[in-house]
């Protein structure tokens, strides 16, 4: 069986997880949004260890994390509103989906076989540094099986991850705790995943408004499975109190016996979100379930909302 490392967020550190991603392996990095499971894109060998560690559907397409906006021009088609919103919002969390340019060497399995490649730039530095040591475009899902909660943690990536990948670079806590937001740019813009960057603002900057997805059985970009971020236990949503077998997650005037945030917060409650379901699940155990306080639908709020809706959507057998 696999022991994983655990690597520390100092030079030596970054210099192992390069070495290990170079020879094919797979390293869980941090990320300003959570903990990415990085594999070399153009391996498909390590491509294949990603989607077997994370027992992920196959036709899930995975981010390309890259350095800087000249390493993504060699991935993807900019179109002027891509590089406008390259300009504004990388490094950060905004993964734009983009037509795949040719011969780029990247994995069939990381588009899924489709024409258009997610790409992302990083906002958090030991992520820029392993990139940068390594050299090379890198998947990078969240680094927990498929369809659970995401790690905010190296805690969490170990919980559940340990002895299925190589190793994991723990520099403590994620700052933003809730993934990246998905824009499509191929022909009209569309908003195929709400996360770190609000869509308000993303509009803004466009001068448009965004058009939302549809089919989510046949996802065009990561995240957009109908259950997702899924805790063990039953969830459900807009509760103002709790049942018998209930613990509430409270937010704002609704109290609960958790809290995304007691003042109504946004970031505080995105931030905390993957972090308060788990401890709920523990504290549901399995015969319990998870009830979640009403979230505006507005801000970081509709990504917090999109979470919580994937992880109460009816969960498919098999």
């Amino acid at each position: 069986m696999m022991q994983t490392e655990i690597l520390l967020p100092d030079a030596a550190g970054v210099a192992r997880a390069a070495a290990i991603l170079r020879q094919g392996g797979l390293v869980a990095l941090p990320t300003e949004t959570v903990y990415g499971l990085g594999g070399d894109a153009r391996s498909d060998a390590a491509v294949a260890r990603i989607f077997a560690a994370k027992d992920r559907p196959r036709f899930n397409p995975l981010i390309v994390h890259v350095p800087d906006l000249a390493a993504a021009e060699m991935l993807a088609i900019f179109d002027a509103r891509a590089r406008a919103l390259a300009g504004a919002f990388w490094p950060g969390p905004l993964t734009m989906v983009l037509p795949l340019r040719k011969g780029t060497g990247l994995s069939d399995l990381v588009t899924a076989g489709l024409p258009t490649v997610a790409v992302r730039v990083p906002a958090h530095p030991l992520a820029q540094h392993v990139l940068r040591d390594y050299g090379g475009p890198l998947a990078a899902p969240s680094a927990n099986p498929s369809g659970r909660i995401s790690p905010t943690r190296a805690e969490h990536v170990l919980d559940g991850l340990a002895d299925r990948i190589d190793a994991v670079l723990d520099a403590g806590p994620c700052a933003v705790g809730i993934e990246s937001t998905i824009l499509g740019l191929v022909g009209r813009a569309v908003l195929l995943r709400p996360g770190g960057i609000p869509a308000e603002v993303l509009e803004q900057a466009l001068g448009q408004a965004l058009h939302a997805v549809g089919d989510t059985e046949k996802p065009s970009a990561p995240g957009q499975m109908a259950s997702h971020y899924a805790p063990q236990a039953p969830l459900r949503m807009n509760a103002t109190e709790a049942e018998p077998d209930e613990v509430l997650i409270g937010f704002g005037t609704v109290k609960g016996e958790l809290t995304l945030s007691a003042t109504g917060d946004m970031v505080e409650a995105a931030a905390g979100l993957f972090q308060t379901l788990r401890d709920a699940d523990r504290r549901a155990g399995r015969s319990g379930r998870i009830a979640v306080a009403p979230i505006p639908e507005t801000g970081l709020g509709r990504a917090i909302n999109d979470r919580l809706r994937r992880a109460a959507a009816p969960r498919k057998s098999g």
